[in-house]
């Protein structure tokens, strides 16, 4: 009989060794697969919204919610009840910010970043059930009545208030947020840094969230979706009077690596 021979120590640590690299090759792409799962699912929610809005547009002479109610002046108020229900409708989050920070009026000592989805109010406010989710809507498209003017000069007068519209295609309408809505001005700057989630009146950074490699996912008026760069959020039309052309942030470092736009 000849005697059985084992593994020495050292074909042990190179086979350790080759797993070890073979791991370390695999693991990225796995991750960017996954990523890229996510921002596909994101992308998918987006689209449900879409047929959301648009069912309710048909319901409404054409005409987007105006955001007012009982509670306040909030959409989420005058959407299909079926759609409040956010513990069990999971298309209120991006597969990327699935939990919510409590209380995002202040009185929460959770910490707020990219990753973070807003609610759940302890108020009215958020209507009846409370509701909590990781995308916002665009405010100027609601049909609130003109003649408001509110936080540092936002105008309800410059709302779309329906979808027929020329350049539709190009006017933002719900997509990746760290609010339920924002009223973006071309005079709003980008977080200083990656981590520096909404910052009061800057509208611009509850839209401004890096969740997808220096993109967002976003619907548009036309009830379309796609990914939008985070540079590429100060050319988009987001109200009547939104001028493209003056825009002109000053971009932070962290922001330097991502894709540049222009009107062109």
């Amino acid at each position: 009989m000849t005697k059985r021979r084992g593994f020495t120590l050292i074909e042990l640590l190179v086979v350790i060794a080759i797993i070890a690299l073979l791991m370390s090759i695999l693991m990225p792409a796995l991750a960017k697969v996954r990523d890229q799962a996510k921002t596909l699912g994101c992308a998918s929610n987006l689209r449900q919204w879409n047929l959301t809005f648009a069912m309710y547009v048909e319901d409404s002479a054409g005409k987007f919610p105006s955001g007012t109610s009982a509670e306040g002046f909030w959409w989420v108020n005058q959407m299909p009840a079926r759609m409040l229900n956010w513990r069990e409708n999971k298309i209120w989050f991006c597969p990327t910010a699935t939990k919510p920070v409590v209380n995002i009026d202040g009185t929460s000592n959770q910490r707020f970043n990219n990753y973070s989805a807003w609610g759940v109010f302890a108020d009215t406010y958020a209507g009846p059930q409370g509701i909590a989710g990781s995308y916002g809507l665009n405010g100027y498209v609601l049909s609130t009545k003109p003649g408001t003017t509110f936080e540092g000069g936002r105008r309800t007068d410059d709302n779309w208030r329906t979808p027929q519209v020329q350049g539709a295609n190009n006017i933002p309408l719900f997509a990746d947020a760290l609010r339920f809505d924002a009223w973006p001005i071309w005079q709003d700057q980008p977080p200083q840094t990656e981590d520096m989630a909404w910052q009061g009146t800057n509208h611009m950074t509850r839209f401004c969230v890096n969740r997808h490699s220096g993109f967002i996912n976003s619907a548009f008026c036309d009830f379309s979706v796609r990914k939008v760069g985070l540079k590429e959020l100060w050319i988009l039309k987001w109200h009547r009077t939104y001028n493209t052309n003056t825009a002109s942030p000053v971009w932070p470092t962290w922001m330097a690596k991502f894709k540049d736009y222009s009107t062109d």
